[in-house]
């Protein structure tokens, strides 16, 4: 498995993200989505993931406890890339989370379709968040980012029925947006909210202000 190596600081926020080899994509199904998603909780931990861990229905060990390597902010999870947002709890953290993460959801994917070979498009990319306001962005960013499934274009032309967009991300399972509207569900375990900048108080704030990224100016 090809993996970016890079200094991260403990303290400092990190968009990370990666997607198929050529593009391909890497989620079929829902089974596919669930499965990447318990991998975000159970690879987070000081103990190697158990080979058994990585082939089954994992719902009954989002529970249990674990001593996390990094902290998680925000995720979303695409038909052929991902997003994460997040920043070392213990140094190397998020390389070895990286690791861990990308092996095995490679050995889930590799034995459900048959195949051989990477999956992913080479190392996982990283980008530092250095100032509050790109954090926030960030933040947005992500969450909105499965729009595209339902307008391509939204980021150049603009949403064109911004209601049905809201419902649309209310319905979408596979990222972190429904923690921050407070659903209880048990993939809240992922995230790590509190250790990250409190930005969006409330529901209301929440949906209202990611909305304005896109008259942010990088």
């Amino acid at each position: 498995m090809s993996l970016r190596k890079a200094n991260f600081v403990k303290g400092e926020y990190y968009h990370i993200y990666n997607r198929g080899n050529s593009k391909q994509k890497i989620f079929h199904d829902k089974q596919d989505y669930f499965h990447f998603m318990n991998l975000l909780f159970l690879c987070n931990d000081t103990e190697n993931l158990r080979a058994f861990n990585l082939f089954r229905d994992q719902n009954d060990y989002l529970n249990h406890d674990k001593e996390n390597i990094v902290y998680i902010g925000a995720y979303c999870i695409m038909p052929n890339h991902f997003h994460i947002l997040i920043t070392e709890k213990v140094e190397g953290g998020i390389s070895k989370f990286m690791q861990k993460l990308s092996t095995a959801y490679a050995m889930y994917y590799n034995q459900k379709y048959d195949r051989t070979g990477s999956l992913f498009e080479g190392k996982f990319k990283s980008v530092h968040m250095s100032n509050d306001k790109q954090i926030k962005y960030l933040f947005s960013y992500i969450h909105l980012n499965s729009i595209k499934l339902i307008q391509k274009d939204w980021k150049e032309k603009g949403i064109k029925n911004k209601p049905d967009v809201i419902e649309y991300l209310n319905n979408y399972q596979y990222s972190s947006y429904l923690e921050f509207l407070g659903e209880k569900r048990d993939y809240n375990n992922i995230l790590d909210i509190k250790q990250f900048p409190q930005y969006f108080p409330t529901k209301s704030l929440f949906i209202k202000e990611i909305f304005e990224w896109l008259s942010y100016n990088e």
